[in-house]
């Protein structure tokens, strides 16, 4: 119901513009005419909220997202970053809150400035991460999602979205080769590691979801040199401890090689630990390996080992004909993290958890049975209050965004999407190859372009200690030029003994050849006077 009375404006005003005077003169006015109901002096009659006002500023703010982010996501000439010092943003932004609130027009010129100062993922050179690029689908159901502000753990409150995301994970366990499974979506690949690894534990000894550490062997696992940093963080927060994860030496490609594997199980057994899991990983996050997993699947039969995939990054090859390969062996994994947030441009976040179990084994795992939602006489099928089955209580409906994308474009159309990716990757090697002064790290099998540019005054240097120093200076310095010219940005490491070299990385659709030929043209021009 709406409250057009006079006096209720009035009061409604007075939460805008804080005239202390007026509120006085609105809260009399309320209570000679209303009979209003007052509690610890506060008028509880009517909405408190202008929803004329709100309303529109929704539409304002919506007109700024359209023109400053959506309509100049693929235009080139736009800058990637507006470059500021962090003192010199904190007096742009003014951050400060106060006890009164700012108005409309201030609240709308913060959301110019957050858009101006912001970096833009969506903008055809933005190469630093390993997600980049515009969904138009997937934005669109952000932007409901965001409206409707759902929770999901019960059918009662997110109907919708419990059996969009049920589609979902039934349609990526079809394609990671399992006839049955569970699964579910989290806050993060590291989350789903996380969550992997402890899922692991518990088949391998129940008693300590309710008995805890004391009194077990010592587990250890197994992942790869070249695995996502989350594992170790995962094996600290769940008090396994970093010591008892052992890394696997990998080639010269950076993948795990399993015959270093198989020594390190039979030296944990020896040594009196319990070996419990091996995390693979499919698409590492510098140079894009692919471990190989049926090697792998062999050696955790023959221990015993809950085989674990890590395919944040490199899980959307499945949906390419041409390139699942990359993944072969998969449907033998346990578990496998996938994340469409990534290549497939799902949006941030959008990241799932895949189980071959379906038993109840991820329900078993993290249920806590709470009262006051997940009644078992409600009135309809509870199978559906899913939430049981994460350590979260409120969960974001992340599915939905994938969900409405697949529905759009099809399989067909996500399969091009990695198709062209990996296609233009392709082609930016071949250019990198015939190019002066660009060297190859490795020949790619994924999307990851990984490179040094020596420049000129380095290109008849002797190969040695000075050489390497110097050429280890040439990243960093490109980086700076870049962001604060606007240009593009690409991401830089040192990694495994190598000095600081360039990882590219293809994932947005809006990226074209063009874009391939600018980025090393642009980091030719920006280091010719290094």
């Amino acid at each position: 119901m709406k409250h057009e009375d006079s006096s209720w404006s009035c009061y409604q005003l007075s939460l805008y513009q804080h005239p202390t005077s007026r509120v006085g003169v609105c809260k009399q006015e309320i209570l000679q005419k209303k009979n209003a109901v007052l509690v610890d002096g506060v008028i509880l009659n009517g909405p408190i909220m202008d929803s004329k006002a709100g309303e529109k500023l929704v539409e304002e703010a919506c007109k700024i997202i359209m023109e400053e982010v959506v309509q100049k996501a693929d235009d080139v000439t736009e800058k990637v970053c507006e470059w500021q010092a962090p003192e010199k943003l904190k007096q742009i932004l003014d951050l400060e809150m106060r006890d009164t609130g700012e108005s409309h027009q201030k609240i709308l010129q913060l959301c110019r400035d957050v858009i101006k100062y912001s970096v833009k993922t969506n903008h055809p050179r933005f190469f630093n991460q390993l997600y980049a690029g515009i969904d138009y689908y997937s934005l669109v159901a952000r932007f409901i999602t965001e409206a409707l502000n759902p929770s999901v753990y019960t059918y009662e409150v997110s109907p919708v979205f419990l059996l969009v995301e049920e589609a979902v994970i039934k349609k990526m366990i079809e394609f990671i080769g399992w006839e049955e499974g569970d699964g579910i979506f989290n806050p993060g690949g590291s989350v789903s590691n996380m969550y992997a690894m402890n899922l692991a534990r518990y088949k391998f000894c129940p008693e300590i979801k309710e008995k805890g550490l004391s009194g077990l062997p010592r587990l250890v696992l197994f992942a790869s040199e070249e695995c996502h940093y989350s594992m170790k963080k995962a094996a600290s927060f769940l008090g396994i401890g970093t010591e008892n994860v052992y890394f696997i030496k990998t080639d010269e490609r950076g993948k795990m090689i399993p015959e270093e594997l198989e020594k390190q199980v039979q030296r944990a057994r020896k040594e009196g630990s319990a070996p419990f899991l091996v995390c693979a990983t499919a698409g590492t996050t510098v140079l894009g390996a692919f471990d190989p997993l049926d090697k792998i699947a062999d050696i955790c039969e023959k221990h015993g080992l809950w085989l674990h995939v890590d395919a944040s990054w490199g899980g959307s090859a499945l949906i390419s004909r041409k390139h699942r390969r990359l993944l072969h062996g998969i449907h033998r994994a346990d578990s496998v993290a996938w994340n469409p947030h990534k290549m497939l441009l799902a949006g941030i976040q959008c990241c799932a958890l895949l189980v071959k179990d379906n038993s109840g084994l991820l329900k078993k795992c993290y249920s806590a049975e709470a009262a006051y939602l997940f009644q078992q006489d409600k009135f309809y099928d509870v199978s559906y209050d899913t939430g049981d089955k994460s350590i979260q209580c409120s969960r974001r409906p992340d599915a939905f965004k994938f969900w409405l994308m697949w529905k759009a474009l099809g399989t067909t159309g996500l399969e091009e999407r990695v198709n062209r990716a990996l296609a233009l990757a392709r082609y930016l090697v071949e250019e990198i190859k015939k190019r002066e002064g660009f060297q190859l790290i490795l020949e790619p099998e994924y999307a990851n372009v990984c490179f040094w540019y020596i420049p000129p005054s380095l290109r008849k240097m002797e190969d040695g200690p000075e050489f390497w120093q110097k050429l280890h200076q040439v990243a960093p310095i490109i980086k700076e030029r870049m962001m604060k010219k606007g240009s593009m940005m690409l991401g830089y490491q040192p990694h495994w003994g190598k000095v600081n070299f360039f990882r590219q990385v293809v994932i947005s659709p809006q990226v074209s050849r063009e874009d391939m030929d600018f980025l090393l043209d642009e980091i030719e021009l920006l280091a010719k006077d290094l």
